[in-house]
């Protein structure tokens, strides 16, 4: 017994009763670093047993582990979008797009521009071929799916990665119309899930057959127009309700891409696309196989909207003038504009009717023409012959070389550098650096004076006068009068080589039409809203004296002499003093007139727009015969009015007046420039004509 207690003893004091950190509850097992492994909840694998068991298991766990997490994540992420939809405010009244009226200034309607809605038309009361049409080509499976399409969305995905790029589009109908009301056009996840949502959640709402309603008509095609009514009505001038065929096919391919394939800008690439409409419908025996080939051997053509005349020149200038005068708008607004509709129409005449009379003969396809008051309000102004062909402004847009039209500000240069209309410089060949001016009939006449050399478009004059007082000077003066376009500093910039606008040039003729002050060319006088709220008012501005009134005068008076005895001698305008200048550009490429009175100015542009040469089209010729016919027109009932400086006490009146042209000179002196290095003078004449000034202003 004994022995046994000491066994015991030997036993306890041999034992370690200290806690170790494996023995605590969740601490690490013994083993290889320590480590406790928790039991898995698995049952495990003898080693030796089947391979893969336990990592197959693992895989298991943490695929169901972030399956679980991804499903969470993604409700989150619905949810979320969910909460930051737009407000589902009333289907059946939208905000309509907003309108600008345009109108002359007497009140007329000019132009209306902006997006359009048509009024909404029944489904039940259109062709069933119209909305099949939309069907076949946007969403074959409509009336199959609930507002998302899976196996479209495969097709389309399948069609994009053939094509290496974005060939086809998944969306539905109902995405579409979902898209169309609540959301904004950009490609974010987020506003496609949006867009999928709301789809699901509109076919929750309406049946099919509403939805499809809804959706033709708000979706947009182009050219402004909002549903398919406004359509029909925009690009053939009826009722959605009389739509043939053709026509409904034609509309449907719009959806694609309303501005590439517009009908009115690019009827061939509608009309491939209305083909492949056709062969959808007939494919899903929506269309019998007759009617299909009858609608393809009989494709439908877009007319030409009433309003294609000269004026939507204007229209698209105000539209742009709007943006820059009050930015965005939200609400319908009434443009009040400088045009005044009867001389529109009178300019708009005047250039079609020479260019058909003409125009062929003379190798001549396009003009323009601008007419604003001496301060600068705009008139009229035709950027085309036809607006309906081409819609580019070659008013405001083109830049071309102006030729001798450009001359009126080497002479003015000169002018204010000392010398008056009787300086006498030689017409003589010249030669700068290689270059060899001449004059038109490759003739020269010898001394001459300023004003025999402007009125008969001499070359060699300009050039030297350039060469004088260098090309720097000159470019200054026609910057401080108008011209805005770059000026290359070099010596041919006497025969007009840099390119400038028609718009810019009559601008810059203003200040010698009204004595020498600084014109501020415009057409927007007022922007209200429809409702009558005054958002623009244009303010009288005065920009100040540009130019001394005597060098307007002789200007004026030099310019006049080109009307009486120069190259626009035939500019016929009974009863009114007018001057002016023409120009024609290398290789007879344009043809120029800027006349004016001391009531309007107007410019008239002729050439072609690749820049291709006419048949000798000169500016002294068919440029002054449009001006004449519109400005005879324009001054009607206008009691005429001299020039500024010309008469009535004008210090050129006491001058001797040169009488014809030098040596018998009959014909346009327009130049022939050629491109040459720019040397520079600086000589000043201080001659008779310096003391002529000292004697009449007391110099």
């Amino acid at each position: 017994m004994a022995s046994r207690q000491s066994g015991r003893k030997r036993a306890l004091a041999d034992l370690d009763l200290r806690v170790r950190p494996q023995d605590r509850a969740g601490g690490p097992l013994p083993g290889r670093g320590g480590r406790r492994r928790s039991a898995p909840w698995w049952p495990r694998q003898r080693r030796g047993g089947k391979n893969g068991r336990g990592g197959f298991g693992r895989a298991i766990y943490w695929g169901v582990v972030l399956s679980l997490w991804a499903a969470l994540a993604a409700i989150g992420a619905v949810v979320w979008i969910g909460l930051h939809l737009p407000p589902l405010q009333s289907l059946e009244i939208p905000k309509r797009p907003p309108s600008v009226l345009i109108l002359g200034v007497n009140g007329a309607t000019l132009a209306t521009r902006g997006d359009m809605g048509g009024a909404a038309v029944p489904l039940r009361e259109l062709p069933r071929y119209v909305p099949n049409a939309f069907i076949a080509i946007e969403d074959r499976r409509f009336y199959a799916h609930h507002g998302i399409d899976p196996w479209g969305i495969v097709r389309a995905a399948i069609a994009d990665l053939l094509h290496r790029g974005a060939a086809q589009g998944g969306s539905t109908i109902t995405q579409q119309l979902a898209k169309n009301l609540f959301l904004t056009q950009e490609r974010t996840l987020t506003r496609k899930v949006q867009e999928v949502l709301l789809a699901l959640w509109l076919e929750h709402k309406f049946n099919k057959q509403q939805i499809l309603e809804l959706y033709l008509n708000r979706v947009y095609f182009g050219a402004g127009a909002y549903g398919v009514e406004a359509a029909a009505q925009r690009y053939f001038g009826k009722s959605a309700r009389r739509l043939t065929l053709p026509e409904a096919a034609m509309l449907a391919g719009l959806v694609q891409s309303p501005s590439r394939l517009a009908p009115t800008r690019n009827p061939d690439g509608a009309e491939r696309r209305a083909q492949l409409v056709i062969a959808a419908m007939a494919q899903q025996n929506m269309i019998s196989a007759a009617a299909a080939k009858l609608a393809l051997i009989a494709p439908a053509r877009a007319k030409q909207p009433s309003s294609a005349g000269s004026v939507n020149y204007v229209a698209d200038w105000v539209m742009d003038a709007v943006n820059d005068l009050v930015g965005h708008i939200d609400t319908d607004i009434v443009v009040d504009t400088s045009i005044d509709p009867a001389l529109q129409n009178s300019a708009e005449q005047a250039l079609v009717d020479a260019l058909a009379q003409r125009g062929q003969k003379l190798g001549v396809g396009e003009g323009a023409l601008v007419a604003m008051t001496p301060d600068g309000t705009v008139r009229a102004l035709v950027g085309g012959k036809s607006y309906a062909a081409s819609q580019f402004d070659r008013a405001i847009a083109a830049k071309r070389q102006p030729g001798s039209a450009f001359k009126p500000f080497v002479y003015l240069t000169a002018l204010e550098h000392g010398l008056t209309p009787d300086s006498v410089r030689e017409d003589a060949p010249i030669s700068v650096n290689g270059w060899r001016p001449e004059n038109y009939e490759h003739r020269y006449f010898g001394p001459v004076t300023l004003t025999q050399a402007l009125a008969n478009s001499l070359n060699t004059v300009s050039v030297r006068l350039t060469l004088e007082f260098g090309p720097a000077a000159i470019i200054r003066t026609a910057y401080r009068m108008g011209i805005v376009s770059p000026l290359e500093p070099n010596a041919s910039i006497a025969l007009g080589t840099s390119e400038v606008s028609l718009f810019e040039l009559v601008a810059a003729y203003a200040p010698f039409a009204n004595g020498g002050f600084a014109a501020s060319p415009h057409v927007v006088e007022r922007i209200r809203t429809s409702g009558g709220k005054l958002l623009y008012a244009r303010a009288p501005q005065a920009l100040g004296r540009i130019v001394d009134a005597r060098y307007v005068a002789m200007m004026n008076a030099m310019m006049h002499e080109t009307l009486v005895s120069g190259t626009a001698r035939h500019a016929d305008l009974p009863g009114w003093q007018a001057a002016g200048k023409t120009g024609t550009s290398q290789d007879f490429r344009d043809a120029w007139f800027i006349g004016y009175t001391s009531r309007l100015v107007t410019g008239v542009w002729l050439g072609n727009d690749d820049s291709s040469p006419t048949r000798k089209a000169t500016g002294g010729g068919l440029p002054v015969d449009i001006w004449s016919r519109f400005m005879r027109t324009a001054l009607r009932g206008t009691a005429p009015a001299p020039l500024p400086g010309v008469a009535g006490g004008g210090w050129f009146a006491a001058l001797p007046q040169p009488v014809g042209p030098p040596n018998g000179v009959t014909a346009d002196r327009s130049q022939q420039p050629y491109s040459a290095p720019p040397p520079t003078g600086t000589g000043k004449d201080r001659g008779l004509d310096i003391w002529l000034l000292d004697k009449l202003f007391g110099r």
